[in-house]
């Protein structure tokens, strides 16, 4: 397909090479016996969701809403985690979600009750990341995100209410980083792993398992480390696995400002809006065809078109000046980046298009004023 032709800005999902990702889970999951969720956290194009439970065991979600849309429209397993549960919300959680993990024992005392038809699972910090980015990095000194080790000798016979122990301490790595994690985990965990109602672990994402150069053996052994020593089951739940590369966000010039040294080109894609991700995370995202500053003739800044003044999606260098109307591509934009955007100016959202596996394109979604408009009353 020739992006260049997609009305702008638009996310463009391959689906060809989501369907590529789910064939390596599933030999993963074929391999070692472990169930894999779809993540909704990451992405959540429920469109593709009939052809995701092919795949994979099924869903994970971060609140109710997740869980609704994870039940509704993939159906499997329901698994959520909060860092705390909404009261009025945790009834219809309990009826709709198959596994409830919680974030402390204090969450777990208060709800253990109303969820009585559910599988429940207590997430720990493990105190060991690699994670370099702060924000991230749910180990990090005062975490927020799960019980240490000390609160479980604490609170013992508070244990004996759950069926499976989780964490999530990584970000976008390699599984030599999740072989680490694990051997730390074991180290201060496996003595609980070992109490007769504890049936399954849940190793969380951020592990890149769909990237080129991904170290399989060493995933298929960190998780028959643990099925072979506690005879437990084994979750893992990436949401960015499953669409890693398979999507790009097109957008157009239109306008070029700014200094003759560094011409800013204004886009009608926002990073502010439309890839938060490259604010927050912070980075730069690849863009086709285009090199880095100086690497090509002409270098540009790239920004969106918003009054922050610090929307910024970073400088990249062309063959040719660029001028309005041309067409701005950016790869790797399925993931995060369409569950994170936001109308910030009153933006217009993107629209979703679909490239089919027969090489047609199909417009999902387009948004409207009204989109902005119902968003705050």
């Amino acid at each position: 397909m020739d992006e260049l032709q997609v009305p702008t800005p638009a996310y463009v999902i391959d689906e060809a090479k989501i369907i590529k990702n789910l064939e390596i889970l599933e030999r993963v999951q074929k391999r070692t016996g472990c169930k894999i969720l779809l993540a909704q956290k990451a992405f959540s194009m429920f469109r593709l969701y009939p052809k995701i439970k092919k795949y994979l065991a099924g869903t994970v979600a971060s609140g109710l809403y997740e869980a609704r849309l994870g039940h509704e429209e993939m159906g499997g397993e329901t698994h959520i985690f909060s860092p705390a549960y909404i009261d009025s919300e945790f009834d219809e959680i309990a009826q709709i979600c198959g596994h409830i993990i919680f974030n402390s024992f204090g969450q777990l005392d208060k709800f253990k009750a109303r969820a009585k038809n559910a599988q429940l699972g207590l997430r720990v910090n493990p105190e060991y990341s690699e994670i370099k980015h702060a924000i991230y990095d749910p180990c990090a000194a005062h975490s927020r995100l799960g019980a240490k080790l000390a609160q479980l000798k604490k609170n013992g016979r508070s244990l004996e209410y759950i069926d499976g122990l989780h964490f999530h301490t990584m970000c976008e790595q390699d599984s030599e980083v999740l072989w680490r994690t694990i051997l730390a985990f074991d180290e201060k965990f496996g003595e609980f792993l070992k109490l007769e109602n504890i049936k399954w672990v849940n190793f969380g994402g951020g592990q890149h398992i769909t990237r080129e150069g991904y170290d399989m053996a060493t995933l298929e052994k960190s998780i028959m480390f643990i099925k072979d020593k506690y005879g437990i089951e084994v979750y893992l739940e990436p949401g960015e696995a499953v669409a890693l590369g398979a999507g790009v966000l097109v957008s157009a010039v239109l306008d070029i400002t700014g200094d003759d040294d560094l011409p800013c080109a204004i886009l009608d894609a926002s990073a502010a809006c439309h890839m938060p991700d490259v604010l927050e995370m912070p980075y730069r995202p690849e863009a086709l065809g285009a090199g880095l500053p100086g690497q090509k003739k002409y270098t540009y800044r790239l920004g969106g078109n918003t009054c922050l003044a610090g929307d910024i999606i970073g400088d990249y260098s062309f063959d040719e000046k660029l001028k309005p109307g041309d067409k701005i591509v950016f790869l790797d934009m399925a993931h995060y980046t369409m569950v994170k955007n936001n109308t910030f100016n009153g933006a217009r959202l993107p629209s979703i298009v679909l490239l089919e596996t027969n090489g047609q394109t199909r417009t999902i979604k387009e948004f409207g004023y009204g989109d902005f408009k119902m968003r705050l009353s």
